[in-house]
């Protein structure tokens, strides 16, 4: 059985980081992307680390610019970003493709863990939101116009699963 904590992924400086080393918490998985209309939603998902990252929440941000091309930068210019305009200091990822053949193997199983609307795997846009339980297993898929603040009812019955 596959669970998110059996994929690796490398954190925006390029360092490697097993997900294993996030077992037994909460996973808020999210592509992002610094110049989109949803970007404001990363004050929102700074607020949800900052609320619950002490009962076990790790919000993880995958920058990605398969989606008009809204977040050309590099990685470094996307920390930077996230930091100076939103005070992110939850997780960001090194910069990945979501869909295709070229998508992360994370995100290849998220979309089959997960499926979008009508079954489809694709992610449709910038941030789309996977939250993934304590035991590594995807427990719901969000649609980039669902605000982080409306996932807290999910998140605090994950945390107490």
């Amino acid at each position: 059985m596959t669970t998110a904590y059996d994929f690796e992924v490398r954190r925006i400086d390029g360092q490697a980081v097993p997900l294993r080393q996030y077992e037994g918490q909460v996973l808020l998985v999210v592509n992002t992307a610094s110049a989109c209309g949803f970007t404001p939603q990363f004050a929102g998902l700074q607020a949800l680390h900052q609320q619950y990252a002490g009962r076990g929440l790790v919000v993880l941000g995958f920058p990605s610019n398969q989606f008009g091309a809204q977040d050309p930068g590099s990685n470094a210019e996307i920390a930077q970003f996230c930091q100076r305009n939103y005070g992110v200091d939850f997780p960001m990822m090194e910069k990945i493709e979501v869909n295709g053949g070229g998508a992360d193997p994370l995100y290849q199983w998220l979309t089959r863990e997960a499926p979008g609307l009508l079954g489809t795997t694709g992610i449709k846009w910038n941030f789309t939101k996977f939250l993934v339980g304590r035991d590594g297993r995807v427990i719901r898929r969000y649609a980039p116009q669902d605000a982080p603040a409306s996932l807290a009812a999910d998140i605090e019955a994950a945390l107490a699963a």
